[in-house]
């Protein structure tokens, strides 16, 4: 009896030494960091459970509307005009979230996860070129085809009378055009009007998984990201990315095809072995596919989404196209770029509803970094929230959670240029953005010139989940060809 008591009393004096090391803690982070000044919810002043939660119940874009919102214990949401320039177009250390994009497991580093600047370039230097706008207009040609394959199915509902999901068949499309851009093969998708695997569906789960892994790097090398699951070959990666590996191995034995993202990266293979290995190749091509479709397909739908409520602006690009005497065939992308409407009504769809709803993490430099009258420590976490940003009545006036194409057609619109940043800043900006302008200029020029589209009910309004991307959902509408005189 008297062992079981000494046992009994060890335990409790352990358990009461670990609550109070856990209180310390939460003491320290909450009253003596040197972020402990900054507003923000109280838990999140010593965890990062908050974030998380927030994360998972989609709504963390919309908490943060104020310069300095500390979200964790050692990270502060940044929403200060100076951000931009102070973080994310300055060569800072990016934050240890990025770390969880590896691929195929937590050994190799890519451009995205790289958290120091000079690796993260180092990486990029053979990469980036493939996604140079006049590589990836080497592709519209075929791109183009894709497109049409959109077109004949919004015809096909046209004829029917049956509302669509615009939600699926954009994500079939921009999954087809990366395929198209990346490896001159598309994914199928779109040809059959189908998902293929469930890989458009389980998007959003990736998009989630992610967006909260990035906090838990250990558990997620524990269970995927490590070399037995590799050595083993059981990645969960689904159809969209064993299609990319497999085509990346095809095209490696295929010097004859067209000279895409691959061809490129292949060729600086060739030629500078030394300086590219082959696991960056399957890297890059596994961001492109990750990170291309969902993101363009939201934008695509918040472009529909806005314009239909702003009737005006759709009959405008309308009447601008007309006059350009663009009526045959799939707009040609050089052709968009003498749209300034069209333009503006895409940067401004870009500004209201940004695709990516996270926070940009940087680590303040040595000798911190000041804003205003607020200095930050070295070390400091400090992320840069692109929904915030692009939402700020300092920056973008009273009417800035307003769809106003017409501010980008103003004297003032070069300055506003620098506060647009739906593909990132600096330099880890998104490699993919030329791909995605692209495609946004060409599909949008042709629904507004081809079609009229409304919701099954205009008074509703849209769904929305904000995990690492936005995922629209659940506005069907009705499309209609347009009627020519």
């Amino acid at each position: 009896m008297g062992v079981f008591n000494g046992c009994l009393f060890s335990w409790s004096f352990l358990l009461a030494q670990l609550v109070i090391i856990i209180i310390s803690i939460c003491v320290g982070r909450r009253f003596f960091s040197p972020i402990s000044d900054i507003p923000g919810p109280f838990v999140a002043s010593f965890t990062r459970l908050w974030h998380i939660r927030r994360i998972l119940k989609i709504d963390q874009n919309l908490k943060l509307i104020r310069h300095f919102v500390r979200i964790a214990h050692n990270e502060v949401s940044v929403s200060h005009p100076d951000a931009v320039k102070k973080l994310l177009l300055a060569p800072l250390h990016k934050g240890s979230w990025y770390k969880v994009v590896t691929f195929p497991d937590g050994r190799f580093q890519n451009p995205m996860s790289a958290t120091d600047p000079k690796v993260k370039n180092k990486l990029s230097r053979h990469l980036a070129p493939g996604f140079v706008l006049s590589n990836m207009l080497l592709s519209e040609q075929a791109i183009n085809q894709t497109i049409h394959s959109l077109l004949g199915w919004l015809s096909e509902y046209a004829e029917s009378g049956k509302p669509i999901n615009l939600n699926e068949y954009f994500s079939f499309t921009i999954s087809d055009i990366v395929g198209e851009a990346i490896f001159s093969k598309p994914f199928g998708f779109i040809k059959g009007g189908k998902d293929i695997g469930n890989s458009v569906a389980n998007a959003e789960a990736h998009s989630a998984y992610i967006a909260v892994a990035g906090y838990f790097r250990w558990l997620h090398v524990l269970l995927l990201a490590n070399p037995v699951v590799t050595w083993l070959g059981i990645l969960p990666a689904g159809y969209i990315i064993d299609f990319a590996l497999r085509s990346t191995k095809e095209r490696e034995s295929n010097p004859d095809a067209r000279f895409d993202a691959l061809a490129h990266w292949f060729r600086m293979l060739e030629q500078s072995p030394d300086r590219i290995q082959r696991h960056e190749i399957d890297s890059g091509a596994f961001n492109s596919v990750a990170a291309g479709f969902d993101t363009v397909s939201s934008a695509l739908q918040a472009f529909v989404y806005y314009m239909i409520r702003h009737s005006n602006a759709w009959q405008r690009v309308r009447d601008e196209i007309d006059a350009a005497g663009l009526k045959d065939g799939v707009v040609s992308y050089v052709d968009t770029q003498r749209l300034p409407f069209l333009q503006a009504c895409i940067k401004e769809t870009l500004r209201i509803f940004g695709p990516v709803p996270m926070g940009l993490p940087r680590l303040a430099p040595e000798g911190g970094i000041i804003f205003g009258n607020r200095e930050f420590p070295k070390g400091t976490v400090l992320s840069v929230n692109a929904w915030v940003m692009h939402h700020s009545k300092e920056i973008w006036g009273s009417d800035a959670r307003q769809f106003n194409p017409n501010r980008w057609l103003g004297n003032d619109s070069i300055v506003l240029e620098k506060f647009l940043m739906p593909f990132g800043a600096g330099y880890a900006a998104c490699p993919g953005q030329n791909l995605a302008k692209i495609e946004l200029s060409k599909i949008t020029a042709m629904l507004v010139r081809d079609y009229d589209i409304r919701q099954v009910d205009p008074s509703q309004k849209w769904k929305w989940n904000a995990f690492f991307t936005l995922a629209p959902h659940s506005w069907p509408c009705y499309i209609t060809k347009r009627k020519r005189q």
